[in-house]
Parts: C-alpha cells; structure tokens; sequence
C-alpha cells in the first residue's frame, strides 16, 4: 500500500535556520532518502519551495477561475515537501515516519493513498 508522508513546517523557521544551517538539515533528508530507496520503500520524494511570491491558491466555482497569489499571511505552517511510500502497512508508514530527521523540527503527516470516493 502507498502512504505519503508530508513534512509541515512552522512559516518562516527556514529563514530563521539560515543558509548554512539549511543546507545540513537538507542533506539530512536527501541521506535519508537514499536509504528509504536503497530499502526499496521510496517511490518519490520533493522537497518545495518556501511559500513565497511563486505559491498560489487556485479555484473553479461555477466555471470561474479565482486565483491567490502568495505568500499567505494567514498561514501558520506549510507543506514543506513530501516522500511517497510503498510499505506493506500503516504502521511500517508510521515506523519509517519516526526516523525522519524532519519530525525534530516539523510534523510528519502520514497519510494513505486512495480514491477521492473512499
């Protein structure tokens, strides 16, 4: 079965962390992610962009299209990348989820994959 595992950042902690700082925690996540692919569990994974200027919300209500360019004030946390898992079982998910360097400075959202009708 897929899970997908979404890192939430607090808005605003990859600037407070710094260039320097910045690049150790990314190089953390790619070591990671290597492994997960090495086991043969990784079948995607992106780490994206701050919400900035280039983020947008975007909606269809009766045939028209609204746009909201970011970045959103209201915001308090963001989507801050994301690793696509094939594992046998929930808790296999949740076990890969505990070792993820990122779960010390975010949240990891472990999620199921399915159908928008279940």
């Amino acid at each position: 079965m897929s899970y997908l595992l979404l890192i939430h950042e607090p808005i605003g902690q990859r600037a407070e962390r710094g260039e320097a700082e910045g690049r150790i925690v990314y190089d953390r996540m790619l070591k990671w992610g290597v492994a997960l692919k090495e086991r043969g569990v990784l079948v995607a994974s992106e780490s994206l962009k701050s919400l900035d200027e280039s983020a947008a919300r975007l909606q269809v209500r009766n045939g028209k299209a609204s746009v909201l360019d970011g970045p959103f004030a209201e915001a308090k946390e963001m989507i801050g990348g994301f690793f696509l898992l094939n594992v046998a079982t929930r808790d296999e998910a949740l076990a890969i989820a505990r070792t993820c360097p990122a779960a010390e400075w975010a949240t990891v959202e472990v999620r199921g994959i399915a159908p928008c009708y279940e």
